[in-house]
């Protein structure tokens, strides 16, 4: 599958009370995929959050995804994005059948993304390249790890993450990223209309 564009990724936090409305915007601003991302175990909520996202993601003809919930993701029919914590890709999927978008998290090692692509992964991602609010201990990546997975993973999406701005994606782009997944960098913004102008110039870097 060929996965190409902006990656916004929630944060519950970041986004309490405005939720909608931001990943609305950035739906207009020209998302290519969207990651529910809540660690909270409130099934309920989470449940109702992520329907009312894929409602939205559907209008826009963005692809939704589940944060480390294949089970809400085969509720919902979306995707999912495993972190290595979460055991094999394979379970997944078997349980969301082959043309639902599963992602791994492969952190700064080709080997944990060729291991995933065999287990069914739809795209890898690598990170983090700079300095995180989400993840602040999270280890560094060094920028070489896009040029080498590129080489090695020729027809495999490779998605980037960790404290992506408008002001340092460009040589993640350059070196061969695919998807830009971003959170603050994207939804730490005082309006609407200032998360579409932010979406809008991410897929401007890569000329979408």
């Amino acid at each position: 599958m060929k996965l190409r564009g902006l990656y916004a990724i929630t944060d519950s936090q970041l986004l309490a009370g405005k939720c909608l409305k931001y990943v609305e915007a950035a739906l207009d601003g020209g998302l290519t995929l969207l990651q529910y991302r809540d660690k909270s175990t409130d099934e309920a909520r989470r449940l109702r959050e992520a329907e009312a996202l894929k409602h939205l993601c559907d209008r826009y003809k963005a692809h939704l995804l589940i944060n480390d919930d294949a089970e809400l993701a085969a509720r919902l029919d979306v995707g999912v994005h495993l972190g290595q914590t979460d055991g094999p890709l394979t379970p997944a999927r078997a349980l969301l059948g082959p043309k639902a978008i599963i992602g791994s998290t492969c952190h700064d090692q080709i080997e944990l993304a060729e291991q995933a692509v065999k287990e069914g992964a739809t795209y890898v991602a690598f990170g983090r390249f700079f300095t995180s609010s989400t993840k602040p201990g999270a280890a560094p990546a060094a920028l070489d790890v896009i040029n080498q997975a590129r080489a090695r993973l020729v027809n495999v999406p490779i998605c980037v993450i960790g404290g992506i701005t408008l002001d340092n994606a460009a040589p993640l782009v350059e070196r061969g990223a695919d998807l830009l997944a971003v959170v603050h960098g994207l939804f730490g913004a005082d309006s609407t209309q200032e998360v579409t102008r932010r979406a809008r110039a991410f897929n401007a870097l890569l000329s979408i």
